[in-house]
């Protein structure tokens, strides 16, 4: 038995932050957002709307579309690094509102490369005896977000998106996972307060250390670098080549990020799928949400070979191969 994904689905919340919004926030404008990250708008949670209830909609979608039920799921996989509270597991609170009652749910904090951690370890349950696992990648970043920084609040969105990772017979579904990491950059992204190294007190709250904390530039090339090797080492292990890719999905992080990564491998941009310029960064969100819509617009068919490549805080890359 192979692990094959069998249905998707995804989901943002109706408030949507455009640039010209952010204008009337901070020092910023339209152009030198939209030239520099290639993002003219994202969703951001409304008051009172958190993690799980992004999650439990986009879970729902990919649950219709694969045409189970809640009970047929044996394992719920969360990723996310912004759940609804430090305990319990928000994989847990999903679980109940699905009434799954048959999983086991766990949260995974792998940062924009949790969901392709997450449909990893689904992949290795599937072949140990796993039917059913539900993947899910749901992020509330506007709550990490420092709105006075201009250098990142112009940079992430909320959003969910899940897949259902069942077994199934045949030549298709996931042909290999590859994860890495380095934890002597962690320092690049990180959120340095709220933790046990740094509690929750007042000088974490007025120094904003609860907020997402980034060195764009280092992250840049480290980015590029990682993601070009991961995918090449993706494609020497199932003896391929980039031209045999039918679709490239990336974590959805800064266009000019996956236009150089495009233009290292050799790929023609119209065989990469790119939804940033309406979303934003959402972190563990962003290949679920593209790769859903990718399905729905029909550039995902029978027989497509898929690649996916994240990139993150910790830090992490990651990727993984699907045949569809």
């Amino acid at each position: 038995m192979r692990a094959h994904i069998t249905g998707t689905g995804s989901y943002v919340p109706a408030k949507i932050l455009s640039n010209a919004d952010l204008e009337n926030m901070v020092a910023t404008s339209d152009q030198w957002i939209t030239e520099r990250t290639g993002i003219r708008a994202r969703a951001v949670c409304g008051p009172g709307e958190a993690c799980s209830d992004l999650g439990v909609k986009a879970a729902q979608r990919a649950l219709e579309d694969a045409k189970i039920s809640a009970s047929d799921v044996d394992m719920i996989l969360l990723a996310t690094c912004t759940g609804d509270y430090p305990l319990p597991a928000t994989a847990c609170l999903i679980q109940q509102q699905l009434g799954a009652k048959r999983a086991a749910a766990c949260d995974l904090s792998a940062a924009c490369c949790g969901f392709v951690y997450a449909l990893s370890i689904a992949d290795a349950y599937i072949r140990t005896g796993m039917r059913h696992v539900l993947v899910i990648g749901s992020e509330v970043m506007s709550a990490i977000t420092d709105w006075t920084d201009r250098n990142t609040c112009v940079l992430f969105g909320d959003g969910a998106g899940a897949a259902v990772v069942s077994a199934t017979e045949g030549d298709h579904g996931i042909l290999s996972t590859h994860l890495r990491s380095d934890g002597a950059l962690w320092e690049l992204i990180a959120v340095p307060g709220g933790g046990s190294r740094l509690p929750p007190c007042e000088k974490v709250l007025a120094e904003k250390l609860n907020c997402i904390k980034m060195k764009g530039n280092e992250t840049f090339k480290v980015a590029v670098r990682t993601l070009e090797e991961i995918a090449r080492e993706t494609l020497t292990a199932n003896r391929l080549t980039v031209s045999d890719l039918d679709l490239y999905v990336p974590h959805q992080a800064n266009v000019r990020i996956l236009k150089a990564v495009a233009d290292r491998l050799g790929l023609p941009l119209e065989k990469v799928m790119l939804n940033l310029d309406r979303y934003g960064n959402t972190s563990a969100a962003s290949i679920p949400i593209a790769l859903d819509e990718a399905i729905r617009q029909g550039r995902i068919t029978k027989g497509s070979l898929v690649m996916l490549g994240a990139f993150g805080a910790g830090l992490t890359w990651a990727s993984a191969l699907i045949r569809w």
